[in-house]
Formats: C-alpha cells, sequence, structure tokens
C-alpha cells in the first residue's frame, strides 16, 4: 500500500531545515508530529530518599539532555555547588555541546563517546578511580549498569525523572499508514491510550532494537527499521520504505 500520512510520536522539530520536513516536500506527505511520552521531574526529597548525596562523587556520566536538565535543576534545588572540577562524560558530542547551557565549556573536564554507551565505557575505563554518578530517568537501559559493573568502576544510579505515558485523548484515532516510534514507552503509550488499537495495514517504524523487541512483545508487526547499515536515520528507512510503497 501507498504511504501519505506519518506519525512521529516526538515533539515537531524547532529547526526549518529538519530532515522530516525535507522528507516531507520531497515525498509529498503529510507527516504529524506528536509526543507519546513525557517527562516528570522527581522532587528533591524523593533523591534523599534514594540516598543520594551529590558531593561525594568525582564525575557524572551523562546520557541524555534530560540527565543533564534533571541533575541541575535538583542540584539547585538542593543549593549544591557544582565543583568546577567535576568530570563530565558525556555519551555523545551532542549531549556534551548541550552542558553549555550550565557550564563554562571551555574550563570543565569533559570526555566524550562516539555515539553508544559502549564507546563511551573506553572513557570511562580509562578513569577508573573516579566515583560516577549516573542521572537517569525511571527507564534505565539494562545495558547500561551491566557494562558499568563489567567496568568494575564504583558508581551509583540516581533516578531524577520519571518517563510518564502522555494523554492522547484529544487524537480521535491513529489511523495514519505509519507510525514511528522511538522507545519501548512510546509502544506502551499506544496500546494504553488506544487500548483497541489493531495494527491492521498500518507500518510500524522503530529507531533502536530494544524499541523493537517490546514492540514484537506488544503483538505488533515491526515494518520498518533503523539504524541500519542501509538507513543509519529514521529519516532515511522512511524514505528508503516510502520510495518502494509508492511505486507500486
Amino acid at each position: 500500500m501507498k504511504v501519505k500520512t506519518i506519525l512521529v510520536s516526538q515533539p515537531a522539530p524547532t529547526n526549518e531545515n529538519s530532515p522530516y520536513f525535507d522528507l516531507e516536500k520531497k515525498l509529498k506527505l503529510n507527516i504529524d508530529f506528536r509526543t507519546f511520552i513525557h517527562v516528570e521531574g522527581c522532587k528533591a526529597k524523593e533523591i534523599r530518599d534514594q540516598k543520594i548525596d551529590f558531593s561525594a562523587y568525582t564525575a557524572i556520566i551523562l546520557t541524555s539532555r534530560n540527565a543533564i536538565d534533571h541533575f541541575f535543576r535538583i542540584a539547585e534545588e538542593m543549593r549544591y555547588k557544582v565543583p568546577g572540577d567535576m568530570k563530565y562524560f558525556c555519551q555523545s558530542e551532542a549531549i556534551a555541546n548541550y552542558l553549555q547551557k550550565y557550564i563554562v565549556y571551555r574550563k570543565r573536564k569533559i570526555y566524550i563517546g562516539e555515539r553508544t554507551f559502549q564507546d563511551l565505557s573506553k572513557q570511562i575505563q580509562k578513569h577508573n578511580t573516579e566515583n560516577f554518578l549516573l542521572p537517569s530517568s525511571d527507564k534505565l537501559q539494562a545495558s547500561i549498569p551491566a557494562i558499568l559493573d563489567e567496568l568494575k568502576v564504583k558508581w551509583q544510579n540516581a533516578t531524577l525523572y520519571r518517563t510518564v505515558v502522555s494523554d492522547l485523548s484529544d487524537l480521535s484515532d491513529v489511523k495514519y499508514d505509519i507510525l514511528v516510534f522511538f522507545s519501548p514507552s512510546g509502544i506502551d503509550s499506544l496500546l494504553k491510550n488506544f487500548p483497541s488499537f489493531e495494527q491492521g495495514k498500518t507500518r510500524i517504524a522503530i529507531f533502536g532494537k530494544t524499541t523493537a523487541k517490546a514492540t514484537e512483545a506488544a503483538g505488533l508487526r515491526v515494518d520498518i527499521l533503523a539504524p541500519t547499515p542501509e538507513s543509519p536515520s529514521m529519516t532515511m528507512a522512511l524514505e528508503n520504505y516510502v520510495k518502494q510503497a509508492n511505486k507500486r
């Protein structure tokens, strides 16, 4: 079946040069954006209940922008001044650049991975005498603690925010040709908001193996998968699929 409509389960891009907008024009599609999940910050009291003392750590592992925002939010609420010699281990360059919102970048010790947490683990291994804090959501990927334990470094997780299902009751349905998801929580949101959802001819595009497993476990079919060697990004995967589908 041909593809005319796509719903991406993320906020609409703020950048005019987003590849989604290019894809929409190039293939004459209607692409909508809607957040299926959102983040809610934990309160300072909840952090204390976790027995987390920020001053005990010499390094912070950052895997997302949310982790950065909520670490500095809680630090301010707890009146903790982050020391100038704190070391920051960032999973990607984009995450490291986002740190500039809170710190003077050039004056800090920042270590950057290429893209995955496995990449970053090489940097962590080189500084294995540090005491690491890992700020995260309540949906921390199981592979991350496993890697840190394997490195035999001293570390602790701090749940600073939660991933929550968004209310989509204002949507009459999700009858799009393609639905795009980036996390297992997005799949949870789909089924909680639309418990009678039947996939039928709707194609589901998935980013990441973990999300793909969650999709299949929910009894849904994965039609488009990224990243792959041929389609390293979601927009590229969508373009390749739509071109083939719309040829018929």
